[in-house]
């Protein structure tokens, strides 16, 4: 997995589980993915996007990992053919992270479909094969590790029999494109730190987050079975990650790669992995290609093996999941919407 079904409060209600967030160059510009209702959820959790929420991609422009511009889609009530409206806004400075902000109408339409304005912004949302693969057997010994403070203890597999986690399962995507021209006059350098989050309209008139994604896999690893870690993870703000989650990643990445005995300081590779980590922010140079590695997160591609860059990293070893982008359903593509949409 990489954030689906999360947290209590996501597997609550799946339209609320953010699963993947991407970042990459467009045909015009910068693409924004959130991926939410996993099929992952069973046959019975509700589907679609929520009418009483918010989904929104948060942008830091100025490194201090607080939203200086969000993108807001809201959602209408589905039809008898599952079609729901929606509207996207635009929040510039103080607005971008205050719930009772309007900000600007930017497009308006309906789901499975694309929408475009003058600018060149287009939106497309609707139901789409999961882009995201996961060996299951690897997952699971990941979380229990890091969980436990032990060495990963991977079960023998046939690899011929291995398939992904997710195969054969939908989500509901929310897919943006900014042109260079609607995206630059908000940054000083080019240079964001993108993050996605959810929240559903409270009785009191207010908003409560539900889900936060930025990275891929930071749940599955540390907090795949620790739930209150899971749910701390979603509430905090990123500029309050450092000090809030630094010592505890920090002590689970030290305890695996003792147990591994990949290092001679494990606690000062765990300090320096939490240093990479925190803020949970997807970092993006505007213009240039996405490339999520170990080496360098520069956003992050519908085709980058995230789950395997991050287990290597947090494992300090070359720890493969077995499994390549050809265990998706359907292929990604390079033309707008990006994702394989799915009827």
């Amino acid at each position: 997995m990489s954030h689906h079904l999360d947290s209590p409060a996501a597997r609550a209600d799946a339209r609320l589980n953010i699963s993947d967030t991407y970042v990459f160059r467009g045909e015009r510009g910068t693409v924004f993915v959130m991926n939410v209702c996993s099929d992952a959820a069973g046959p019975d959790a509700p589907k679609g996007f929520h009418p009483e929420a918010r989904y929104e991609f948060k942008i830091d422009t100025t490194g201090d990992a607080v939203e200086d511009l969000a993108y807001r889609f809201t959602f209408g009530p589905a039809d008898t053919d599952g079609t729901q409206s929606l509207e996207l806004r635009r929040l510039v400075g103080e607005d971008a992270s205050d719930d009772h902000a309007q900000g600007v109408l930017l497009l308006t339409g309906t789901t499975g479909r694309e929408i475009a304005a003058d600018s060149g912004l287009r939106v497309w949302t609707g139901r789409a094969s999961d882009p995201f693969w996961m060996n299951p057997g690897v997952v699971e010994a990941v979380g229990h590790a890091f969980q436990d403070g032990t060495d990963i203890d991977v079960p023998a597999q046939d690899p011929a029999q291995v398939s992904s986690l997710f195969a054969g399962q939908k989500i509901r995507s929310l897919v943006l494109e900014v042109p260079d021209a609607g995206l630059r006059p908000f940054t000083r350098d080019g240079r964001i730190g993108v993050w996605a989050t959810t929240a559903l309209a409270t009785d009191a008139g207010g908003w409560h987050r539900v889900n936060r994604c930025g990275l891929p896999m930071v749940s599955p690893i540390f907090a795949q079975f620790d739930d209150e870690l899971a749910e701390k993870l979603n509430q905090t703000q990123p500029a309050d990650d450092p000090r809030t989650f630094e010592d505890v990643i920090t002590d689970r990445v030290a305890a695996v790669v003792a147990a591994r005995g990949t290092t001679a300081d494990p606690r000062g590779y765990g300090r320096a992995v939490a240093d990479r980590l925190l803020p949970d922010v997807l970092a993006y140079d505007v213009g240039t290609p996405a490339v999520f590695g170990f080496a360098k997160f520069n956003g992050r591609a519908l085709t980058d093996n995230a789950g395997e860059v991050m287990f290597s990293l947090a494992t300090d070893s070359a720890l493969s999941i077995g499994l390549s982008h050809d265990a998706v359903d359907a292929p990604t593509t390079s033309t707008f919407p990006y994702v394989a949409a799915a009827a």
